[in-house]
């Protein structure tokens, strides 16, 4: 089957598309396209703007004029994410909220964020299978690929920018919902541990507590208790990688089924609610709308697999 051969486009740079690097603009343009050939036509001077050739790390003025040459993509990367596969259908079911500025969704758990590190599918990219026609969608903060709940997603450049300064100033507030291992004491409310991350050979990431770490800041509120487990509230302070996972290790009560940082034994007392996930989920956010200075709170029901496994941890050790 023939198609038509791309051809050169010219785009006229917004104010919501200025201040981000050239190389970063073509990979939203050129979905599909590996990096290396982005690089590539950079360094040929098939890009140009306003004429003229320019370096990967360009910062785009508004008004700027793009050149972006003919890239045939291949067949395959374009079949890789595709609005007709049912894991990108879900998507659709699980957008919490959405407007022209940001969307809103309940991550499922077992789907990464974005593709990569041997994954070809993401949420972003099945959002970007969901809104072919969206210039702009990018990630305002990552959840790990086994963790449930809230994820926001910026629509515009100014949307990103406002919430990631939202981010820096600690103006967002995140609240988890966490099984954790035995009884959480009532009076922990606070757990200030400095975290280091490492990068294994395998390229997996592990991270443990360590005086070499960055400063890093959790609040725990007790939400339910059960015969050998305790379902709390954490609220992260500061954002870093499995925080909340390491900071509950530290204190002594690791999450149901952490295949990196949980404990065998607790687990299999689990054994008898069905549950085979982590049992972390990002139940609620509470940030300031870009566009119309609203303060939002937006939350993200449980799956099925969670609320059978409460439900039967209630029936057999009633909360107190």
């Amino acid at each position: 089957m023939k198609t038509n051969p791309p051809a050169v486009r010219i785009v006229t740079i917004s104010a919501d598309e200025a201040g981000q690097r050239i190389d970063n603009f073509l990979r939203t343009q050129l979905k599909g396209v590996p990096k290396s050939m982005i690089y590539r036509i950079l360094r040929k001077g098939e890009v140009r703007i306003n004429k003229g050739r320019i370096k990967p790390e360009y910062k785009l003025e508004e008004g700027d004029e793009v050149r972006i040459p003919p890239v045939r993509v291949s067949e395959r990367d374009d079949e890789t994410v595709s609005p007709k596969l049912a894991k990108v259908a879900a998507l659709a079911d699980a957008i919490l909220f959405e407007d022209d500025s940001i969307l809103v969704m309940n991550k499922p758990s077992g789907t990464a964020v974005h593709g990569g590190s041997g994954l070809s599918f993401g949420v972003i990219e099945g959002l970007r299978a969901l809104r072919p026609d969206a210039r702009f969608l990018e990630l305002v903060h990552r959840l790990d690929r086994d963790t449930s709940g809230i994820l926001l997603v910026a629509k515009k450049r100014s949307a990103l920018r406002s919430l990631h300064e939202q981010l820096r100033e600690k103006g967002m507030q995140k609240d988890y919902l966490a099984l954790v291992r035995g009884q959480w004491p009532a009076h922990l409310k606070v757990v200030r541990a400095p975290l280091l991350k490492n990068i294994l050979q395998s390229g997996e990431r592990v991270v443990r507590v360590s005086s070499e770490g960055k400063p890093s800041e959790t609040h725990f509120k007790v939400e339910e208790r059960y015969a050998h487990a305790t379902l709390v509230k954490a609220s992260p302070v500061t954002g870093r990688t499995h925080q909340i996972r390491v900071h509950t290790l530290y204190a002594g009560h690791p999450i149901a089924f952490d295949d990196r940082y949980g404990e065998k034994e607790f687990d299999s007392q689990l054994a008898g609610t069905g549950l085979k996930r982590l049992f972390l989920h990002a139940a609620a956010l509470r940030f300031t709308h870009p566009q119309s200075g609203e303060v939002m709170r937006v939350e993200a029901p449980l799956d099925e697999e969670l609320k059978h496994c409460l439900a039967l941890l209630r029936k057999s050790s009633p909360a107190k």
